[in-house]
């Protein structure tokens, strides 16, 4: 869930475009996360899908007439310009570019286009041709200029059967960005390393030691981060997770591999957030082929992998540091000994046996301990909840640190 979108109010309009259909998906993203969609569609987009798709998914009837919801005694698409709290244009044409930019207000989009003070979130979605003609571009510089936000399109496969940019950047991108909107920036200026997942350790080409971790929690971060204006890259280990949009996303497999990429990120970074779980063990000896089944047991030697936070803290400078310990008894009294032994801000603890906070869970229960004495006990929360809270926390050791 995107926790900034709930209770808002998206009106979302929709042009004659044949990514139109993925409007549809964009709305049950936005309902999904908990926001009120208004949908508007062009006479174009009528063409291409049904305003009662979009009447039925959203729960309320979807614009399409200048003059019908007033005759209908509704409330008109005037009275929607000043309820938005965004409004969001996905799939834009050229033609409603153009409109909009030169102030037509000829149907229900384009009129409250013009009506709205809300934020405007632009998707474009055309032939590269057209998006590249200097009439198009003009009108986007236009549009940026008073403010709007655009969500640039991707290059692909075109509806014309040829390939170049033009396509509509992906809803999940869009909801990403809608999401953005609402966070505010108190991060921005903070280039923030964040670890993510397992790692695994082989000890034959067909098995490895690894543990349950998802990467759920990091990657919660790491967006919710990339949200709150901060820069992030990603260290991920393997994961089913898709990358989040606007960071660069490195991937491992080993603790070693880890770590590597991490000393490579950390002259960038201002903050560290650890919170993969890498493996404490790996195999002293791999085998090149797969070990077969034989009588007898067999016995596995295993090796300490290096400590990515020991070997990154001989470098933090002026960094803020955060662990977590993922403990299964006595959590807060290893909580503490790791934010001393490992000499970091914080340290970021959960029972992994307690239901709804262990690994590869939607939610989370943990506390949050620093090294001023603080100790803050967060109630169980979705994840997205969780990486906002450890966020907050960040800033204030942050603002602490500049005092």
């Amino acid at each position: 869930m995107l926790r900034t979108l709930r209770e808002k109010h998206v009106v979302l309009g929709v042009a004659g475009s044949i990514a139109a259909y993925k409007a549809l998906y964009l709305t049950r993203l936005l309902l999904d996360a908990k926001a009120r969609v208004s949908p508007i569609l062009t006479r174009a987009a009528t063409r291409f899908v049904g305003p009662l798709s979009f009447s039925v998914l959203a729960g309320e009837r979807a614009v399409t007439d200048l003059w019908s919801a007033a005759e209908n005694g509704e409330v008109g698409h005037v009275e929607l310009a000043h309820q938005a709290d965004a409004l969001v244009i996905a799939p834009a044409t050229a033609d409603l570019l153009a409109r909009i930019a030169l102030g037509r207000a000829d149907e229900p989009l384009t009129a409250v286009a013009l009506a709205s003070k809300a934020p405007m979130l632009i998707a474009p979605a055309m032939e590269s041709g057209m998006w590249e003609h200097p009439a198009t571009q003009e009108h986007i510089a236009t549009l940026r200029e008073r403010g709007a936000h655009l969500v640039w399109p991707e290059s692909g496969d075109l509806a014309s059967g040829r390939s170049g940019i033009g396509r509509l950047a992906e809803p999940e991108v869009i909801v990403e960005r809608v999401a953005e909107l609402f966070a505010g920036a108190d991060c921005k200026g903070e280039r923030i390393l964040v670890t993510a997942g397992p790692t695994r350790e082989a000890f034959d080409p067909a098995r490895f030691l690894s543990n349950a971790s998802s990467g759920k929690m990091g990657y919660a971060i790491a967006r919710a981060a990339r949200m709150r204006g901060a820069e992030v890259r990603l260290v991920s280990g393997p994961t089913q997770i898709a990358p989040p949009p606007g960071m660069l996303v490195e991937r491992v497999e080993t603790t070693a591999e880890m770590l590597a990429a991490c000393e490579r990120h950390i002259a960038w970074s201002s903050s560290l957030i650890m919170a993969a779980a890498p493996a404490d063990f790996t195999p002293r000896d791999q085998s090149r082929d797969k070990l077969k089944k034989g009588p007898g047991d067999l016995t596995v030697v295993l090796t300490r992998t290096p400590d990515i936070l020991l070997t990154l803290n001989a470098r933090r400078g002026g960094r803020i540091v955060v662990a977590f310990a993922a403990e299964s008894k006595d959590v807060l009294g290893y909580a503490r000994e790791k934010l001393a032994r490992k000499d970091v801000d914080m340290v970021v603890a959960n029972d992994i046996n307690e239901p709804g906070a262990g690994f590869a869970s939607d939610t989370n229960r943990v506390d949050i301990l620093d090294r001023a004495g603080q100790h803050t006990a967060l109630p169980s929360l979705d994840k997205d909840d969780v990486a906002w809270a450890i966020l907050d926390h960040v800033m204030r050791l942050r603002r602490a640190k500049s005092a």
